[in-house]
């Protein structure tokens, strides 16, 4: 047998593993969890760091000031600097839609050690403890949440007795790049972090999704949240490794009516998006990001290369393996693209938009060693230390 048709077969038994063996990442019904209505609904206080969202926040702050909740629920938006007026936005939309009360407060600049938007989470928590919540809301300046959310998401914990219940909101997709490219972004994550053992007791995988994670306050102060992990650019799974990391239950999955309203139309926005983080992710170690190159390159690039290469070359065992693993890569990303509601014509198209990826990782590494850094809004992390993830 030819090297190119060992390679075919390594890349389809690949596959045939991630299919099977890989908590099957690839099915879209991790969905809310049974729930049912507590008799006494407990208090809950809304975090939302914000910077520069004037441009979001017409969208997503009336969905939460309107949220149908039956116990005390109050709103706390730290502004963390902006320059584009959010805080006055903020408190123009309050006096306009009513609803739930708003404070909102600035937190200063952060010190040393801290990332921005972290910085803001622990003051919108310091704001908050005075009220003597039972639960924290943590959720982006982009988010949109259907009237019953905060209900359902308080539901869904006293249940089941998490102390972090987080949805990944479904990401605006409306251009061609984000079509292509967000579906995929979902895909990867869930790949990384199969949303079913996430919520199994003793199991390892810890991950949550920024945009709306419900957190129990007494298992925040358990895991020193945020203190703990202050310097992390991937905050969220960082927060959920050290929610199970102090013995907490923790639950991820899909949402249903919470979504992005945050727009990425160009290539450059979902490439910073993506590259502003993804070296940090492979806590920034040179061997993690060769053996991420060479993993993408065998488990996406080879399937096709393999497939044109033995039609061309008349070697029918490696267009044969090459196929079939491609054939099992689209029919794992189906699923995903009919969850955000995208043609499955581009399910084929998976390996070009890793091959994306990976050229977003490999800038990212870059970034990193030219001293540019994470950013979060404008805010730069070059320090090493300030860009690594906890656990």
């Amino acid at each position: 047998m030819s090297a190119l048709v060992w390679i075919a077969a390594v890349s389809l038994a690949a596959w045939l593993w991630l299919l099977l063996c890989q908590g099957f990442f690839w099915r879209t019904d991790v969905r809310l969890p049974p729930r049912r209505e507590p008799r006494e609904w407990p208090s809950v206080a809304v975090v939302v760091p914000a910077r520069d969202e004037a441009q979001v926040l017409p969208a997503s702050l009336p969905s939460l000031l309107a949220q149908d909740y039956p116990g005390r629920a109050e709103i706390f938006l730290v502004d963390d600097g902006s320059s584009d007026g959010t805080g006055e936005l903020a408190r123009g939309l309050a006096r306009r839609h009513g609803g739930l009360p708003l404070t909102v407060d600035s937190p200063g600049e952060p010190p040393a050690g801290w990332t921005g938007k972290l910085w803001a989470v622990r003051h919108g928590i310091a704001l908050a403890r005075a009220r003597e919540p039972e639960f924290l809301l943590l959720t982006d300046a982009d988010i949109a949440h259907a009237p019953d959310s905060l209900r359902a998401l308080v539901a869904a914990a006293r249940t089941g007795g998490f102390d972090v219940v987080s949805q990944m909101a479904r990401l605006r997709i409306e251009s061609r790049w984000e079509r292509l490219v967000v579906p995929a972004f979902v895909y990867f994550f869930a790949q990384l972090y199969p949303f079913r053992r996430i919520g199994r007791r003793g199991a390892r995988t810890a991950a949550a999704a920024g945009g709306c994670v419900l957190l129990r306050a007494e298992a925040a102060e358990r895991a020193r949240i945020p203190d703990a992990i202050r310097h992390a650019v991937i905050d969220d799974v960082a927060l959920a490794r050290a929610v199970k990391g102090s013995g907490g239950h923790i639950w991820l999955g899909l949402a249903d009516r919470v979504d992005s309203v945050r727009p990425y139309p160009r290539l450059h926005d979902l490439w910073r998006m993506v590259s502003r983080s993804a070296y940090a992710q492979l806590r920034h170690s040179p061997p993690l990001l060769a053996g991420t190159v060479l993993g993408l390159a065998l488990v996406y690039l080879v399937p096709p290369a393999a497939l044109f290469a033995g039609v061309a070359l008349g070697g029918t065992a490696t267009a044969v393996l090459g196929g079939l693993a491609w054939l099992v890569m689209t029919g794992t990303y189906a699923p995903m693209l009919r969850y955000h509601r995208q043609p499955l014509w581009l399910a084929p198209l998976l390996p070009f938009t890793a091959f994306l990826y990976l050229l977003m990782t490999v800038d990212s590494a870059v970034q990193h060693y030219r001293g540019r850094g994470a950013a979060w809004k404008g805010r730069t992390y070059a320090r090493p230390d300030a860009l690594t993830d906890e656990g």
